[in-house]
């Protein structure tokens, strides 16, 4: 276009040139002056006109494609959103008719996502993590729920932990240790928390019976003689909501005890202990500091490291247990060591107050491990998370401290603490008069 103006413009003037040499007025020439003029005139913004033309077409295309990106992410959303739902439905303590079609519908809806889409699922209670964490094989563990139990059981009910690995050595090895002093019983498990039942159901596919299972499962195969054996650490809460189950099933079986938690009987203050917490006291501190490479509690107090032992705490008037389990550190002399809660009470075991008695009494090292049977959600997050409210966290941030060490590992995993579990099995057994 450009070279057609150009040459235009070149025959105009010769012509006008032309005319003028010959004295002419060159009238004739105007009209073809005048188009060329205008042409010249019009050519830019002919070129302009292409340009917005091509502006648009991009803009327009850009817009398009800003549109899908954010139908697309609506879209993903919408398909996490749903998956939230279902997990926010099946993470409730109450088990119904539509349990089990529930958990297979949210680990079906969340193994259809894509790995984008899995990372937005954020409900009530749902997160990435509820099927997303590798906590371990399920597979090697065994949920004890068969039938042809015969006349004799021994129940053993946990608490329950979704981190199968855990779930293994600690609820798993308990039983097993039982099992093998019992050959003759036959062993049977039961947890009590049905949001981790349902957890374990949906993401791996084991199902284990709650207590009002196991109790039905022992009616139906003709138990006569039932020991329970809780692996709960004291009698709390959780000891009472399984013995208030058991009433209803009292009169089901020709005998029935309760055998005791860990830490025995509660007592009436802090300083009244016995003979179980001083087998708890002396093997978690032993393999503390086995795990943590020292001799002895000694020597790591020598090198200037506490260990602090993070329980679950509880408003139960057997809160007091904590403090009976300090009680009993300081009698053995285990002056690096100091118990502490998640839920902080008692209000000395709350974790700013443990910090502050670890700093004060000279302390520039740390070993956090959990005063818990299992080393589970609380073990992990709530000990040893990297969020900043986490006790690893906390214990980094208050910069009293050269270093701060996590042990994930549960009391249950504790051969002399498997060993306490089976002295308390025997000791409701024998109160049968079998």
């Amino acid at each position: 276009m450009k070279r057609k103006i150009v040459a235009l413009m070149v025959a105009v003037v010769m012509t006008a040139v032309s005319l003028a040499g010959c004295g002419s007025a060159a009238p004739a020439s105007a009209p073809a002056e005048t188009e060329a003029a205008e042409e010249v005139a019009e050519a830019p913004a002919e070129e302009e006109t292409e340009e917005e033309t091509t502006d648009e077409v991009v803009a327009t295309e850009e817009t398009d494609a800003e549109e899908e990106e954010t139908e697309a992410v609506s879209d993903d959303q919408a398909a996490a959103d749903a998956v939230a739902e279902l997990i926010d439905a099946i993470y409730v303590q109450e088990r119904t008719d539509e349990t089990d079609a529930q958990c297979e519908a949210a680990k079906a809806a969340w193994d259809a996502l894509t790995d984008a889409q899995k990372e937005l699922v954020e409900g009530e209670e749902a997160d990435p993590d509820y099927f997303g964490r590798d906590t371990g094989d399920a597979s090697l563990d065994d949920p004890l729920n068969a039938d042809d139990i015969g006349e004799n059981e021994i129940l053993v009910v946990s608490f329950g932990t979704s981190f199968n690995d855990s779930r293994v050595a600690t609820v798993g090895g308990v039983e097993k240790a039982i099992a093998a002093a019992y050959p003759d019983w036959s062993v049977r498990r039961a947890f009590t928390a049905q949001i981790i039942i349902n957890h374990i159901q949906a993401r791996d596919g084991e199902k284990i019976d709650n207590m009002e299972q196991a109790l039905e499962r022992a009616v139906a195969n003709g138990v006569k003689n039932l020991v329970i054996q809780p692996t709960h650490l004291m009698h709390g809460a959780e000891y009472d909501e399984l013995t208030d189950a058991l009433d209803e099933y009292g009169d089901k079986f020709e005998k029935v005890v309760v055998a005791e938690p860990l830490l025995g009987e509660v007592g009436d203050d802090a300083t009244v202990i016995n003979a179980d917490k001083l087998t708890v006291a002396n093997a978690v501190v032993a393999a503390t500091a086995k795990d943590g490479g020292f001799a002895d509690v000694a020597a790591a107090d020598s090198e200037g490291v506490a260990f602090v032992l993070m329980g679950h705490g509880t408003s139960h008037t057997a809160k007091v247990t904590y403090s009976q389990m300090q009680t009993q550190m300081e009698k053995l002399g285990y002056k690096n060591v100091f118990i502490g809660t998640v839920e902080g009470e008692p209000e000395e075991t709350e974790c700013e107050n443990v910090i502050d008695s670890v700093q004060a009494d000279g302390y520039t090292k740390v070993i956090l491990r959990p005063l818990m049977v299992v080393a589970g959600d609380h073990a992990n997050n709530d000990m040893a998370g990297d969020d900043e409210d986490s006790w690893k966290s906390m214990f980094a941030a208050s910069e009293y401290f050269d270093s701060v060490d996590c042990q994930i590992a549960g009391l249950g995993e504790i051969t002399e603490v498997q060993e306490l579990y089976v002295k308390h099995t025997k000791d409701a057994i024998d109160s049968l008069g079998l």
